[in-house]
């Protein structure tokens, strides 16, 4: 009960929507701090250039609340990393950027290049396969950071309906995994945590000197964990959320959510043994056996690997 009022005590406050951050108001409250946005994108050539587009007309060239927009091509096969540029952003493939590390798979590498690749004092992530985004995903999220210096970390929140093949609308349909999976270990292990509406949305902003000093899970628990380490790193005071309304986006297949899951669970697992919360005997297995539609089984590796806290990467090159 103690974790519920702590929760209703810290959600009012640090809760708000987008349109309580109205971008006059926030170049007046900018001044010397940069803004870079980062886009990790694989195979979303049909999206990611009206994201970029979006951004640089409204926040680049009507008023100059962003600095930098870098898309992180996370070895797409399709036209992605042309349509980026054609747009008007940076792009880096994810493999050039610190090449002399072995190459690491997955959507937390992407993200930990761009932070590595980017310049700005704060970076916002956005996802690229977004259907319905726009300028306020990026304003919403760096209002409270420009306005007030003891936030330090703001994650997005929206509506996510399910969109079906046929096009019919499932409102609150989306978001599977965050309520079959992350939010039940987050109320179970981190009830502090359990005002987060959206644990595992790819929009969210954060203070480059703190994001620095947290590791990254490379696969898909990267959400979950930066959570998680933030709770321990700034605690929940530093932490906000911010309404955007409602998010539309490229839906997986069953078979891809259950892998998510997987890694969202391996991640949870790494967290609690770090917090000295679980003692095992042995390691769990890292293997999930997934069966399709005929009877078919296949086995796939859900295990994650994690980069080290950017900072200490950078201590070490000073030191060597």
């Amino acid at each position: 009960m103690r974790a519920l009022a702590r929760v209703q005590e810290w959600y009012g406050p640090h809760s708000s929507t987008s349109a309580e951050w109205p971008v006059d108001a926030l170049m007046m409250a900018k001044g010397e701090t940069t803004v870079s946005v980062v886009l990790p994108a694989r195979d979303e050539e049909s999206t990611v250039g009206d994201i970029i587009t979006t951004i640089r007309r409204d926040l680049i060239e009507r008023t100059a609340l962003v600095d930098e927009i870098l898309v992180v091509d996370s070895n797409s096969t399709d036209a992605t990393a042309e349509r980026a540029r054609e747009a008007g952003a940076r792009v880096v493939a994810q493999n050039d950027v610190l090449p002399h590390l072995p190459p690491l798979t997955g959507k937390g590498e992407a993200l930990w290049k761009g932070l590595a690749a980017s310049k700005g004092d704060i970076v916002v992530y956005i996802d690229s396969d977004l259907r319905s985004f726009g300028a306020h995903y990026v304003s919403g999220l760096v209002g409270p950071l420009l306005v007030d210096r003891g936030i330090h970390f703001v994650k997005a929140t929206y509506e996510r309906p399910y969109v079906g093949a046929d096009g019919s609308v499932q409102r609150g349909g989306g978001g599977r995994v965050t309520e079959l999976v992350a939010r039940p270990l987050l109320n179970m292990f981190w009830p502090e945590l359990a005002g987060f509406a959206q644990p595992l949305g790819g929009e969210y902003a954060a203070r480059r000197e703190v994001l620095e000093r947290l590791p990254f899970v490379t696969e898909y628990g990267v959400e979950f964990g930066l959570l998680v380490d933030l709770l321990h790193l700034v605690g929940l005071d530093a932490m906000a959320q911010v309404d955007l309304g409602h998010r539309t986006h490229t839906h997986q297949p069953m078979a891809a959510l259950g892998r998510m899951a997987g890694q969202i669970m391996q991640t949870a697992w790494s967290r609690l043994e770090r917090q000295g919360r679980v003692l095992a005997s042995e390691p769990p297995a890292h293997t999930l056996l997934q069966f399709g539609l005929e009877g078919e089984a296949g086995l796939v590796d859900v295990a994650v690997a994690e980069r080290p806290p950017l900072a200490s990467l950078v201590l070490e090159e000073d030191l060597a």
